[in-house]
């Protein structure tokens, strides 16, 4: 592989969103407005170097098994049990493709998260697969995308990098517990101190106490340039938790007519429920949605199987 010229990036994150592919050429065309718009989503802002090798010194994480049994459709190893299903229901314009990995671990730091080039910071991406190689994950999917935004509280494998809150996060806990909570009422440090492991902050919560949440049809996640609604039918990622260590990856592809055609927030959340989550929460979907096993891409994003770039993602060590 080549690495690419700096006019190679920027052109590869002005497609990152729909919203770039014309906007910021107009807005650049009018001057303050369009450098405004193209240092804040387009121009890399790096504020960390190495950050996906860090990890919180005061918590023995286990090490990556590499002696695992993997199949096509899961792995087993001392530290992890992985299954995956492929799941479709509903014809023609009705069919839904959707990937369920269920995931249990021996211990929760295993499940982790890794940014980006190893870099923490604004608009530096890059594709879900080279991400979970970077860091030899068995299995992956995409994060929350962090660096499309400056809000939120962003702890990862026990580090702060941001505390900001803004919205309903996900805290997974080193005891192998995961909660949603409201960012705005904690502090990063609050929640190192009480044991959190990572943090993803995206949304909405879709299952708590094993029961979907109402009103998530209705909620907008960000009220930024571009990105005002997740709602309708659309691909999605998501998390859930079924018990202690044991986890719900689940990746639906969409907006393919005949393959795909996506699901609601609603629809996302019961799937969710159906298969016994106590706490799910929704990540970043649409092209964004990705999930790797083994090096290889589960899903077909957007009917095309091509990846698009993302700032991070949630994975399984071996």
């Amino acid at each position: 592989m080549t690495d690419e010229t700096a006019a190679q990036r920027t052109s590869r994150r002005i497609s990152r969103r729909g919203l770039l592919a014309g906007g910021l050429g107009l807005l650049a065309a009018a001057g303050g407005a369009g450098g405004w718009a193209l240092d804040r989503y387009v121009v890399d802002h790096v504020e960390v170097s190495g950050a996906s090798g860090m990890v919180a010194t005061n918590v023995v994480a286990a090490q990556a098994d590499t002696g695992g049994t993997a199949t096509a459709s899961g792995y087993t190893s001392d530290t992890a049990t992985i299954s995956i299903e492929t799941v479709s229901t509903g014809t023609g314009s009705d069919r839904v493709t959707y990937f369920v990995a269920d995931v249990q671990v021996s211990d929760a730091t295993i499940v982790r998260s890794a940014f980006a080039g190893d870099r923490f910071g604004e608009n530096i991406i890059a594709n879900p697969s080279e991400i979970a190689a970077s860091v030899d994950a068995v299995l992956a999917i995409n994060g929350d995308y962090y660096g499309f935004r400056d809000t939120g509280i962003v702890i990862r494998n026990g580090v702060k990098f941001r505390d900001a809150g803004a919205r309903q996060g996900l805290a997974f806990y080193a005891d192998g517990s995961v909660r949603l909570y409201d960012e705005t009422a904690t502090s990063a440090d609050e929640l190192i101190a009480a044991g959190v492991w990572n943090t993803l902050s995206f949304g909405p919560g879709l299952v708590e106490d094993g029961r979907v949440l109402s009103g998530i049809d209705q909620v907008e996640v960000d009220t930024n340039f571009g990105n005002h609604s997740v709602q309708g039918n659309q691909p999605r990622t998501g998390v859930g938790l079924i018990g202690t260590n044991h986890l719900l990856f689940i990746v639906v592809d969409g907006r393919s007519t005949g393959y795909s055609r996506g699901v609601t927030m609603p629809e996302f959340a019961q799937i969710f429920a159906d298969r016994g989550a106590q706490v799910a929460y929704n990540l970043d979907g649409g092209g964004s949605s990705a999930m790797v096993f083994r090096g290889g891409l589960v899903n077909n994003p957007l009917g095309k199987g091509q990846e698009r770039g993302t700032s991070d993602i949630l994975y399984v060590a071996g």
